[in-house]
């Protein structure tokens, strides 16, 4: 098969794991930079052009887009959806789960216990939005915030207050979630594959924060996950429609409470953890699901 990894850089770990897994399989990958993408819009023929070519040979496609790049990026899967590529996530997938506040619906829709969360369009009923979700301390996050950036922890209501005047004086919409104090900063990704866990390793922030990020300085070990967890990873992979996708929990009094889906899961922290495969999973999926 010819297998597009769409990715800005060819150095990053998991697209290098990609193509090292890809090859190995027998297929030819190449790295397509979808900013430098050509999308040619046609009566019965979408095309898309990169660099001194037509890309009308491609069997699949990896999205590895980055936050940054959503919108565009995502028009370039779109444009492979209408070519009739197979993609491991879709353009509309990528966008719902970027999209902290609607992915949360959908995920509250579906059934799938989380942290109580808030989101105000007016910031000055601070006290009421602490108290909808049992006071403080409370977690705030920016609806498109990544690895932990945008994520702040405020103990007070003075503190809460000062954050949101921040991000609403910056024109940045926020959530407002429980702080799980049993968590004592660690969650839990779940790397799912077809709709299955393939491998889950648990994040412990280091001392003194309470961001498990692996890109903050956190640590991670293998974990066995256990029915209910099982549970949650699956469902959210089914809700928001991600066959392969990253699922991070946290480990709460009240059971596993979901806090985000990656769409773009990196691949090098959980394969180092776990001593799994994941790139080979990821590229035997699109053998098996390819039309």
């Amino acid at each position: 098969m010819n297998i597009v990894i769409l990715s800005r850089n060819e150095n990053l770990y998991s697209t290098k794991r990609l193509i090292e897994e890809g090859e190995n399989r027998g297929h030819d990958i190449e790295i397509v930079d979808p900013l430098k993408c050509d999308i040619i819009i046609e009566k019965e023929k979408p095309t898309i052009y990169y660099q001194d070519r037509y890309l009308d040979y491609v069997d699949a496609i990896i999205p590895r887009i980055g936050a940054s790049v959503t919108f565009f990026g995502c028009a370039v899967v779109r444009q492979f959806e209408m070519m009739n590529v197979f993609t491991i996530a879709t353009s509309d997938a990528i966008i719902r789960s970027r999209d902290k506040l609607r992915s949360f619906q959908r995920l509250s829709k579906a059934g799938i216990g989380m942290p109580k969360t808030v989101f105000t369009n007016y910031s000055r009923d601070v006290e009421e939005v602490i108290a909808h979700v049992g006071g403080t301390p409370v977690i705030i996050k920016l609806l498109e915030g990544t690895q932990g950036l945008g994520v702040v922890l405020a103990e007070t209501k003075n503190a809460a207050e000062s954050v949101l005047e921040a991000f609403n004086g910056l024109q940045a919409r926020a959530l407002v979630q429980e702080y799980i104090a049993e968590a004592n900063g660690a969650d839990i990704r779940a790397l799912v594959v077809d709709g299955q866990v393939v491998g889950a390793m648990k994040r412990q922030g280091k001392e003194g924060e309470f961001r498990s990020n692996l890109h903050r300085g956190g640590h991670a070990e293998i974990v066995k996950l256990n029915e209910a967890e099982l549970k949650v990873a699956m469902n959210a992979s089914r809700a928001l429609k991600l066959p392969v996708c990253g699922v991070d929990m946290l480990q709460s009094s009240r059971g596993p409470l979901l806090l985000e889906v990656n769409s773009t899961p990196g691949l090098e922290g959980i394969e180092r953890a776990t001593h799994r495969n994941i790139a080979r999973a990821i590229i035997t999926f699109i053998e098996r699901n390819r039309k």
